[in-house]
């Protein structure tokens, strides 16, 4: 259990993007069990049926640039901001129209939130962790925009680790690899593809969303005082081999 590892108790916590059954919900779970205080965000009208009431739950468009100032101004303490919203359409997104789409929510939205609470995050020297993906490190033809999304969302985050910085914020990122959560679903449904991860993945398997949660309640503890700026592959090994 995360709470065993890590001690959050009285640290607030918003997971932006956390509303369906993936890596967003888990890492929201495991900084409650680390017994932080944590909000939930995501473009559904409620969350998964699992987390009904378990957080205080918010549908925001993060593409809206008003409604997610307004989310941001209702909070006047903010020791940790996970941005977790991203979408991706394997396939599809080689439409201009839908490719623009795509990096609004995964790098725009990305960048809206953190600037929303800049001013939280300062007060609090808080942390934020922004959630990349593998596909920011090597190509990805069935996923350009999501691939030229993520890797943005890397170089974001080393550049707003350097600007905030001196506010003592401090911004790192994960990368998961192949992992089984509602959004990968539709990969998921082609057996050829679901075989060839598991064999190129030195750990032999398909990530679960708890893998990720780990290395983020890690990166936003007092055990990564002096990491910024970095972003963690979390893949089994698969960006290596």
């Amino acid at each position: 259990m995360m709470h065993s590892r890590f001690d959050f108790a009285g640290a607030e916590v918003v997971v932006v993007g956390a509303s369906r059954a993936g890596i967003g919900a888990a890492i929201a779970r495991a900084f409650q069990g680390a017994g932080a205080k944590v909000a939930i965000t995501g473009a559904e009208s409620e969350p998964a049926a699992e987390d009904v009431g378990r957080f205080a739950y918010t549908q925001l468009d993060v593409t809206d640039g008003t409604a997610v100032k307004d989310f941001a101004a209702q909070r006047e303490k903010l020791d940790v901001l996970v941005n977790c919203a991203a979408i991706t359409a394997r396939g599809e997104e080689m439409a201009p129209d839908f490719f623009a789409h795509v990096v609004n929510v995964n790098l725009h939205g990305t960048f809206r939130m953190a600037e929303a609470f800049h001013a939280q995050l300062k007060a609090a020297k808080g942390a934020l962790i922004n959630i990349a993906s593998m596909y920011a490190m090597f190509g990805s033809p069935r996923n350009p925009a999501y691939g030229a999304s993520k890797a943005a969302v890397v170089q974001l985050t080393k550049s707003l680790a350097i600007a905030w910085a001196g506010d003592g914020i401090r911004v790192n990122a994960v990368a998961p690899g192949f992992i089984v959560t509602q959004q990968s679903a539709r990969s998921r449904t082609d057996p050829a593809h679901v075989a060839a991860v598991s064999s190129r993945t030195p750990m032999g398997r398909w990530g679960q969303p708890e893998d990720i949660a780990g290395p983020v309640l890690f990166l936003a503890s007092t055990a990564a005082a002096f990491m910024t700026g970095t972003c963690l592959a979390i893949d089994g090994g698969y960006s290596v081999a």
